[in-house]
């Protein structure tokens, strides 16, 4: 440690000394990331929130998050996505904790050269402003290598403050395929004082890029339980979203190609009593639409659009099975949340899928993402369907009570 950080680790109270005097008192963390819901688009990394969640629900760690954005001056319609983060507010509450948004510079073309830098000047203007009113933090618990995670790191070299990286997945297997990315994401590994990845696979992939396998800790997702549950009565859920009796296929997720919604719908020819729910939002929306009139099922297909989190149980209750065709992924949530519901799962064999399905109640893991794999894994699937409740109780397992205890003991490490 340099004598600069160290004087500034103790002007501001996050010396080991003085976390150890007031070890009684919860673990003060800033979360940092730019993957964090917000008025304008409540489902942007509600993944991070989650965990976020159950974290400080504990009671034994608090959080103040700093979750940066695009600036944009206009919000009209006109601007398309870009409009949304005009609307966003400098401050909001979400679920008792404060979030404040910062504005950087990002360039269309190229953010990924500069964003490092602008989520870093942003951010330490917001976090200078916080300390001068105040707030004192233990560690920084940022999120996504790459640019969030070289940004967080940076901060905490200023500030003194230790920092716990937690990679999610293209950050690990697909930036790093881009020269400079991966120059930045290795420094970033090196200097940060501990990394969390969300499943095996993408430890894997975190030692391949330089990570000690001693300095990354593996804590996977959870799954909220209570909020996702079998519906008390199953056909009156599914009499609510219009199905009949027809067995009903559910993709969910954000409309860009790695998703693999279009595998799914390929597939279709291939099962011609089946139906097929698609619930997210995105860019590939009329390429998807085209795909399925181009094949001839577009009347067994429904484009359902974004659906708040709430909504979600329904569509998974409804479902005979959940398809996850997505080419990466660190760790789907999707497929915790519809085993909850009691839907078992057809998955693509992407990072965590096999971590997340170990038995037949759970579903099955496919051995590759194609039309006819897929279709071959849904019949094999209905063909003898597993117990609804046999799936759920799989999912009990999945809670988030181990993943925050983890987490506890990850920033107590740091901290000691």
């Amino acid at each position: 440690m340099t004598p600069v950080i160290a004087a500034r680790r103790r002007a501001i109270g996050t010396s080991a000394a003085a976390y150890e005097a007031g070890a009684t008192r919860p673990i003060r963390l800033l979360t940092f990331s730019t993957l964090y819901p917000n008025a304008t688009q409540p489902h942007h990394g509600v993944f991070v929130e989650n965990r976020l969640r159950h974290l400080v629900a504990s009671s034994e760690a608090s959080s103040t998050v700093l979750a940066p954005v695009p600036w944009f001056p206009w919000t009209s319609p006109h601007f398309g996505r870009w409009a949304r983060y005009a609307g966003i507010p400098g401050q909001e509450s979400r679920h008792g904790l404060t979030v404040h948004h910062p504005r950087f510079l990002a360039l269309p073309r190229l953010g990924m050269l500069t964003g490092p830098t602008s989520l870093y000047q942003a951010a330490r203007v917001a976090l200078r402003r916080l300390l001068a009113q105040g707030l004192r933090f233990d560690a920084i618990d940022a999120h996504y290598l790459y640019p969030d995670g070289v940004a967080a790191v940076r901060l905490g070299q200023e500030f003194g403050l230790p920092v716990v990286l937690t990679a999610r997945g293209s950050d690990t297997s697909q930036l790093p395929r881009y020269r400079l990315p991966r120059r930045a994401i290795g420094w970033a590994i090196g200097q940060a004082d501990a990394l969390i990845a969300v499943s095996e696979g993408l430890k894997e992939g975190l030692v391949a890029l330089g990570a000690p396998p001693e300095k990354v800790t593996v804590l996977r997702n959870g799954v909220d339980l209570e909020a996702f549950r079998p519906p008390a009565c199953r056909d009156s859920s599914r009499t609510a979203l219009g199905l009949g009796s027809q067995p009903v296929l559910l993709s969910v997720g954000h409309l860009i190609e790695r998703k693999g919604h279009h595998l799914v719908i390929r597939a279709l020819p291939q099962l011609p009593d089946h139906h097929l729910l698609i619930v997210g939002e995105g860019p590939e929306r009329e390429a998807l639409q085209a795909e399925a009139r181009k094949l001839g099922v577009a009347g067994r297909v429904r484009f359902e659009g974004p659906q708040p989190h709430s909504r979600l149980p329904h569509y998974y209750g409804a479902a005979d099975a959940l398809v996850l065709a997505s080419s990466r992924e660190g760790w789907a949530n999707v497929l915790l949340e519809a085993m909850a519901c009691g839907t078992p799962v057809v998955a693509s064999p992407a990072w965590g899928s096999r971590e997340a399905v170990r038995a037949p109640e759970a579903g099955l893991v496919l051995d590759q993402a194609s039309p006819d794999a897929i279709a071959a894994g849904i019949r094999t699937l209905l063909s003898n369907p597993p117990d609804r409740a046999a799936t759920r109780r799989y999912a009990e397992g999945f809670g988030w009570d181990e993943t925050t205890a983890g987490q506890l003991a990850v920033f107590r490490q740091v901290l000691a």
